[in-house]
């Protein structure tokens, strides 16, 4: 199982929000090239790297950090929020990311979604936030009708890398991730499921890798509060 730190950026900051709310932003590093570092040199193999400025506006607003991250960090990287054209598409993984990832445009533009993954084998993934089973778009701010097994499924033979599953009641709240629905929703596709949201402590991803179908996890605010020793939870799932 793959541990991936994340770094979400707001006005060039890496911050950690509560559940969505822009609002309720925390900022916890002014240098993000400077904390991606930190995480690779305590043996994080990948990155991830939410552009929440760009979340809202539908175009990236914080490249110069992206950037700066990439040139950084000798991992590989992959990047949400913001991303819904292929010129996008082309940037990013141009500029050095190892994939993009895909969320509004999942449900609005699901031929777009296919298209790329087409061109881009490998490095596509697709971003699916949720309250209660409903997801939720555009910077989690539209609710929609779909539900997170039914657009998963509809994916099934398009050649996405990965599914990142975000449960919003979650994000930022430190009260653990929602074992059961990840792992329900992982057994349901043959696409692998990336958990986001909630883990506060080592033993979250014991409970998440002793699922046996969840392939990653994103852990975000643990590891800026120190509730969360990123070499520890490296160790962990390395057992």
């Amino acid at each position: 199982m793959i541990l991936y730190p994340a770094i979400d950026l707001k006005d060039g900051q890496a911050v950690r929000l509560l559940r969505g709310e822009m609002s309720a932003a925390t900022v916890f590093n002014d240098d993000p090239a400077a904390q991606g570092k930190a995480f690779v040199e305590a043996g994080a193999r990948w990155l991830h790297l939410v552009d929440l400025d760009g979340a809202f506006a539908g175009e990236p607003r914080n490249a110069k950090a992206v950037e700066a991250i990439l040139a950084a960090c000798a991992v590989p990287a992959q990047l949400g929020g913001g991303i819904r054209d292929r010129a996008t598409v082309e940037r990013w993984l141009g500029a050095g990311l190892a994939r993009v990832i895909l969320g509004t445009a999942a449900v609005e533009d699901p031929a777009f979604v296919r298209e790329v993954a087409r061109t881009y084998p490998g490095q596509v993934a697709v971003g699916i936030d949720a309250r209660e089973s409903r997801v939720a778009t555009r910077g989690w701010a539209a609710e929609t009708e779909a539900t997170v097994t039914d657009l998963a499924r509809a994916y099934e033979d398009a050649g996405i890398a990965a599914i990142i599953y975000t449960d919003i009641a979650r994000d930022g709240a430190m009260q653990g991730p929602n074992v059961e629905a990840t792992a329900a929703l992982a057994e349901a596709v043959s696409i692998p499921v990336i958990a986001s949201g909630g883990v506060s402590s080592l033993d979250d991803l014991r409970r998440l890798k002793g699922t046996g179908v969840v392939a990653g996890a994103i852990v975000g605010r643990a590891l800026y509060d120190g509730a969360v020793d990123l070499r520890a939870a490296l160790e962990t799932l390395a057992d």
